[in-house]
């Protein structure tokens, strides 16, 4: 993995991102590639479609701050700097693809919970980034 120069690592920032962490700092230990970590907050507009009839502005004020410090972690245990970390609003599949466009980065690494059937066609955002991403993939399989 030596020939990448610009990584993201995409991170969903759950209990199980520190497998995608731990991969990353075992398998490129040794590269002078710069990283970037990402984390995809979805917009709870986005989650419950406008239904529910209260302004959700602050609870998502909180989600993006626990998001920050959480990436920040990732982000120490990486040394990966704070101007390197970002939080970002949108559908996750797209805008890991656009951002990695957007730093031209050359691989993208992130985790995928392998699921089978048909929630592994429709329902992994991991699908969705390998199926339009302008670079290079690795998913790493978490386990149950």
């Amino acid at each position: 993995m030596s020939n990448y120069r610009h990584i993201l690592v995409a991170l969903d920032l759950s209990p199980e991102s520190k497998v995608v962490v731990d991969r990353v700092k075992n398998n490129l230990a040794e590269s002078e590639a710069k990283i970037t970590l990402v984390h995809v907050l979805e917009p709870l507009s986005f989650i419950y479609g406008g239904d529910i009839p209260i302004d959700l502005s602050e609870l998502q004020e909180q989600m993006e701050k626990q998001a920050v410090d959480r990436l920040k972690e990732a982000g120490e245990a990486l040394n990966v700097a704070a101007e390197d970390q970002h939080v970002i609003i949108g559908q996750p599949a797209h805008e890991i693809q656009d951002f990695a466009r957007k730093l031209e980065a050359d691989l993208i690494v992130m985790g995928t919970h392998g699921r089978h059937g048909l929630a592994r066609i429709f329902g992994s955002t991991a699908n969705g980034v390998l199926h339009g991403a302008p670079c290079d993939v690795f998913a790493v399989l978490i386990t149950d």
